[in-house]
């Protein structure tokens, strides 16, 4: 690991301040889950570290008097997922972070960390970037991409890696950053991008900016969940994903929000599968029709094709779990 600068401030405005002194060479520490391995493997090489853990105000779990939820970005995924409020009411967020198997990372990970993780892929995680380039010449079309993104066009071929993500958009939450010249809201759909250039970044986050919040609309009423299909049990990331929110009126389903994951550099919300679900009744049937439609836009590579199916099937069965039926 190269030698770096280690800062821990009190307070949130010392921290954009130490961030915006080093510019680009500075980096954020939450939980350190995923930055410290990155360091280690030198694909990021920060000259300035700073830590968020002495921060008051950036952890915690509050409802506003709207009905809409407020959760620190330091609140660790275990806090996360041993709150009874978000049990009750946004169970996609408990099922997500029990996709998480490692006890360590849900002790330390952070709800930012996992919204700011960088990409699993092993092209980027041995330097070839974000575009995975040698050069000019792409290497994901032709290498081994059996983990990498059937949605996208590219040119990034690279699938986000949120564990939260996905039902976060389903639920229509927001991002608080704050950088130098104050806070701004953002909607965690907008928060991720795919990179068109090799300057590119995939979240937009400013290298002076941190995320303080995020702040999910009051969703009592709303049915929500999440299915994951994942290769194994273990710690591993799922192989495609999907979270589904929707509320049901006289047994119709209304308002249905579908967002997969896993499948593309960000979260892939399907208009289509939302379509196909709006005034329709629960079951099965609604439920496959939806699934097709999910994935009816699906642009496979040469090697994962297999990801089409399974994110067919999680649609499926997110849309299932959320209506209360019994799942696999």
């Amino acid at each position: 690991m190269r030698p770096f600068e280690y800062a821990s401030p009190l307070n949130r405005e010392d921290a954009v301040a130490l961030l915006a002194e080093s510019g680009p060479n500075a980096t954020v520490l939450a939980g350190g889950t995923d930055l410290l391995s990155l360091m280690k493997d030198d694909v990021v090489r920060p000259t300035r570290v700073v830590s968020l853990k002495s921060v008051e105000g950036l952890a915690g779990i509050s409802r506003q008097s709207d009905g809409a939820l407020r959760i620190g970005a330091l609140t660790t995924l275990d806090a996360l997922a041993a709150d009874a409020s978000i049990r009750a009411d946004l169970p996609a967020l408990t099922q997500a972070v029990d996709g998480v198997r490692s006890m360590q990372i849900r002790s330390l990970g952070t709800v930012g960390g996992d919204l700011c993780q960088r990409p699993r892929c092993w092209y980027f995680r041995a330097g070839f970037g974000l575009l995975a380039r040698n050069g000019s010449e792409p290497l994901v079309p032709g290498g081994d991409n059996r983990y990498h993104a059937i949605f996208g066009d590219g040119p990034a071929h690279f699938v986000s890696p949120s564990s939260l993500a996905p039902a976060l958009v389903a639920l229509g939450a927001e991002l608080e950053l704050l950088g130098p010249n104050g806070s701004r809201r953002l909607a965690v759909a907008d928060f991720f991008r795919s990179p068109r250039t090799p300057e590119e970044k995939e979240h937009d986050l400013a290298a002076d900016e941190i995320v303080t919040e995020v702040r999910i609309p009051n969703a009592r009423g709303r049915r929500n969940a999440v299915y994951e299909v994942r290769q194994k049990q273990a710690l591993d990331w799922p192989l495609a994903a999907a979270a589904v929110s929707f509320e049901l009126d006289g047994g119709r389903l209304r308002s249905p929000r579908v967002v997969l994951g896993h499948v593309a550099p960000t979260p892939w919300p399907a208009p289509g599968a939302e379509d196909a679900l709006e005034g329709g009744t629960p079951g099965a049937e609604l439920a496959e029709r939806a699934g097709q439609a999910a994935v009816a836009g699906a642009k496979p590579l040469s090697m994962n094709a297999y990801k089409v199916r399974l994110a067919q099937v999680a649609v499926k069965r997110a849309i299932l779990r959320a209506a209360g039926e019994e799942v696999a």
